[in-house]
């Protein structure tokens, strides 16, 4: 059995959850309401006092990869509700800024311009300083996306390691061009 899939998904108090033939619906106290599709064929979803169980209806390799998988996306969905998932990002490099101005981020990355930056409906980001950025949402997969997206403006270099990063992300440095005879190797 997928140690991931056996586990039950316990239902915090504040979030109510409803299960149709093919889709898990929950909404929190705040108003927000998700649903996360499953395929039945696959896996059988019930609900038991307060926990979600998650079975698979045959043993074969594919059965057991979407067990975890749709167990893995329904606890994010329902923990979600209660605690928002945050991703933290770091800009480094000399000039480069962010602020927030409403629901857009501006970045200023060394471009000739700054770059402006639409947040999704329920993520929420906090500019710390003008080089920490820490994002939040109850969708794990929608922070992760826009963290990426806002990496992807200006990823960092392997040189000076200038560039937007993940908060704790190692970023393999390359030495640069040797000049003059000895350190080159000639002489």
């Amino acid at each position: 059995m997928s140690k991931v899939g056996k586990a039950p998904i316990e239902i915090p108090e504040e979030v109510e959850v409803k299960i149709t033939k093919n889709r898990v619906h929950a909404s929190g106290k705040n108003g927000l309401e998700f649903s996360q599709e499953y395929d039945p064929n696959y896996v059988t979803v019930k609900e038991e006092g307060e926990e979600i169980l998650v079975e698979r209806n045959a043993d074969r390799k594919e059965y057991r990869q979407r067990h975890g998988l749709y167990r893995s996306l329904i606890a994010n969905m329902v923990n979600g509700l209660v605690e928002p998932f945050e991703k933290s990002l770091v800009i480094e490099g000399l000039g480069y800024r962010a602020r927030n101005q409403g629901n857009k981020l501006i970045f200023e990355l060394g471009y000739s311009h700054p770059i402006e930056y639409e947040l999704p409906e329920n993520v929420e980001a906090q500019v710390e300083g003008n080089d920490q950025i820490k994002i939040m949402g109850p969708d794990k997969q929608e922070v992760g996306q826009v963290a990426a997206d806002i990496r992807r403006l200006r990823p960092p270099e392997p040189y000076k390691g200038k560039g937007i990063r993940y908060k704790g992300e190692e970023i393999i440095r390359k030495e640069g061009k040797l000049s003059g005879g000895e350190e080159a190797g000639i002489g």
